[in-house]
């Protein structure tokens, strides 16, 4: 079988588990990014994590030991932060890559200190701040937050309002500080390889990926079919887009009739290249 559709189902079959694992679906993401990963790449962070976990002393009870634990760990002795720069790089959105590098985006760091973390029975989940992911641990009376993006600062309530006030300029809800489910950090790890090829025409193949692997996810937008549309056509692949656009078309028609027309429009001028 084709390793990309083997990696593919594996990703959807982890995805439909009643308990994803959040490091096997970072790892099949990554695997579908870099064709050179294999299995033995796969094996390799996962006894990475392994390692790393092996590594934290025993005997800690309270969320702060656990934070102060992982921040010695992973950000001072083994150099995991991130920096603005990160923000360019593909390879910061790809765990395996992250676990090589120790650079990375907010939401990956968060990622590895999540699974080191969890490998060594630590109270830890990963927090969705709009705009800057973090760590937790403990209940939410004793809630500790971390920052591994720097290195794993320890976080006031004070230091995530300024997170929140800076990324959208509102103010923190109770509600942002809840655990993130394993599916939606996925979700929002496939959302900025998005956005990072949006802005990068040329890197039109890591947008469809993107998309296809956000489609293999239980519960994605409908919008999401419109888009892969947009991206086979953008690629050359015209009867393929077009039909996926039409596709598209009947599930709106019956909401948003001038959404749907818009759509067949498009979809009749993607055949015309053919022509």
């Amino acid at each position: 079988m084709h390793h990309t559709t083997e990696w593919r189902r594996r990703f959807a079959d982890e995805a439909r588990e009643e308990r994803p694992d959040l490091a096997t679906l970072c790892l099949l993401l990554g695997a579908e990014a870099d064709p050179a990963l294999g299995q033995d790449g796969l094996d390799a962070a996962e006894i990475e994590l392994d390692r790393l976990a092996g590594l934290l002393p025993f005997g800690l009870r309270s969320p702060r030991a656990w934070a102060a634990a992982l921040a010695d760990l992973l950000g001072a002795r083994h150099g995991f932060h991130g920096t603005p720069a990160d923000y360019d790089h593909l390879e910061s959105s790809l765990l395996h890559e992250v676990l090589r590098r120790r650079r990375g985006l907010p939401i990956l760091l968060s990622v590895v200190w999540i699974e080191v973390a969890r490998r060594a029975g630590a109270p830890v989940y990963g927090v969705a701040l709009p705009g800057h992911f973090v760590v937790g641990f403990g209940d939410p009376d004793e809630q500790v937050l971390a920052d591994p993006f720097a290195g794993g600062r320890a976080l006031t309530g004070a230091d995530a309002e300024l997170l929140v006030a800076g990324a959208t300029g509102e103010r923190l809800h109770p509600s942002m500080l809840v655990p993130a489910d394993p599916l939606d950090i996925v979700v929002r790890i496939l959302n900025n390889i998005r956005v990072w090829a949006a802005a990068r025409p040329e890197r039109s193949d890591v947008a469809l990926w993107a998309v296809e692997l956000s489609l293999l996810l239980p519960a994605h937008p409908a919008r999401l079919r419109y888009e892969r549309a947009q991206l086979l056509v953008q690629r050359g692949d015209f009867l393929t887009g077009a039909a996926e656009m039409d596709a598209y078309a009947e599930v709106v028609a019956a909401v948003e009739p001038a959404v749907a027309e818009t759509v067949r429009h498009r979809a009749r001028a993607a055949r015309a290249m053919l022509n």
